[in-house]
């Protein structure tokens, strides 16, 4: 596998379809991947759609809740018949989505903060807010749909077949992710002993953030987040600029990334060519990043120091 060595960073490689060429390229190169629920939504049933077969579920695949895109069309279109009025689709669709498809984890809803999607501290907090009571709204399906099924079935079982979301938490400043994260703990406490601490917890409204500003830059926020993370926890950075690679593995309590980026690559160099954005075009820039982001995230001499 060229995704994580012993003790590595996991680099996921986004894909933004769930049938075709990029998802079989990427079962060919073995890298562990991640779609967003976004890909499997048709817009006109209302319902989402999961094809039959595909190379993509043969991979060591996360499913992610497509919040930045959800926040997207909700400020163009307003009010959506889903989850906070701003997903397209409902707990429980989102939830059989997932539970249906058996991806190695799947994130819970959010709602993200980025600059050109949040414009005030009081809309960040409101989300921050939100992001927690998505968890919950979650975790109240997954209970009662387990219940459901120990019924008929075992409680492992049961577990299996309705499995929980990684929790995320949101933010723009050091000081919203520690609140955030001390949201999201109060919810799952709420539901000790059925739901143990998540060994995983996502980080949103990462993507192309600075890494050393001193408010709101990526080693300020992980440092801070640090302290307060459980010690069964780690974290998955969502949509993470690659050239952070080299600098977030030597954090420990950091276990994986994600990033699409080099599909906006090819879509760019395509373009500044004058020549379509082929699917030989998409497949080689997925190669090309990847091998370069897998080099960063690999181990290497002088990595046990501490960076933060």
């Amino acid at each position: 596998m060229q995704t994580q060595s012993d003790s590595g960073l996991l680099v996921r490689v986004g894909i933004p379809e769930p049938t075709g060429k990029l998802p079989f390229h990427a079962f060919e190169k073995e890298y562990a991947t991640m779609v967003s629920a976004q890909a499997f939504w048709n817009p006109k049933s209302g319902k989402f759609r999961i094809p039959e077969a595909s190379d993509l579920f043969e991979t060591d695949f996360a499913l992610d809740s497509a919040g930045f895109t959800a926040m997207r069309l909700w400020k163009e279109k307003g009010a959506q018949p889903g989850m906070a009025g701003i997903y397209p689709w409902s707990y429980s669709d989102y939830m059989l989505l997932a539970s249906e498809l058996s991806p190695t984890w799947f994130s819970a809803p959010d709602l993200c903060v980025e600059n050109e999607i949040a414009t005030s501290q009081a809309e960040v907090d409101f989300r921050i807010d939100a992001t927690a009571t998505l968890l919950e709204g979650c975790l109240r399906i997954a209970y009662e749909w387990q219940n459901q099924l120990a019924r008929t079935c075992s409680s492992t079982v049961a577990r299996n077949l309705v499995p929980t979301p990684i929790p995320v938490i949101q933010g723009w400043t050091t000081s919203d992710y520690q609140r955030s994260l001390e949201l999201t703990m109060s919810v799952l406490e709420r539901w000790t002993p059925w739901l143990q601490t998540p060994t995983l917890i996502g980080v949103g409204s990462v993507c192309r953030r600075e890494v050393n500003h001193p408010k709101h830059g990526l080693l300020s926020v992980l440092a801070g987040i640090e302290p307060h993370l459980p010690s069964s926890s780690k974290l998955h950075l969502f949509g993470v600029k690659g050239t952070c690679l080299s600098t977030i593995k030597m954090l420990s309590h950091v276990e994986s990334t994600d990033s699409m980026a080099y599909d906006f690559s090819a879509r760019m160099n395509a373009h500044r060519a004058g020549q379509p954005n082929s699917i030989a075009n998409r497949t080689a820039e997925m190669t090309r990043w990847m091998t370069s982001a897998l080099l960063k995230a690999a181990p290497a001499a002088g990595d046990q120091f501490r960076l933060i």
